[in-house]
């Protein structure tokens, strides 16, 4: 599967997903600004990206662990999303994300 990722200068990268795996480690794995100081445990919003708005309702709906690190959060917009909440599978082939400011 493939995220189209979009950094903050406005570069695209194109990223093989790994099934099961959170969209921020691949994001970080393949070298992009995504601090995740929590290491994906929804306990810190430094993973925060947009979501393209056509893949929002292909996503699982916010937790509200996640609900609450966003309002932490800078810049929050209504597609905003924790990336260690997205999981990478077959169905999100294609996912559109832009990483959020820090």
């Amino acid at each position: 599967m493939k995220i189209i990722a979009t950094d903050r200068k406005g570069e695209t990268h194109t990223l093989e997903g790994r099934d099961g795996w959170s969209v921020m480690e691949i994001l970080r794995d393949a070298g992009l600004p995504i601090t995740a100081e929590c290491g994906g445990a929804c306990a810190c919003a430094t993973c925060h990206v947009y979501v393209a708005e056509d893949w929002l309702e292909k996503l699982s709906p916010k937790s509200d662990a996640e609900t609450d690190m966003l309002d932490m959060a800078l810049a929050v917009e209504p597609n905003s999303r924790l990336s260690c909440q997205i999981t990478c599978g077959p169905d999100l082939d294609g996912l559109q994300v832009t990483i959020a400011l820090e």
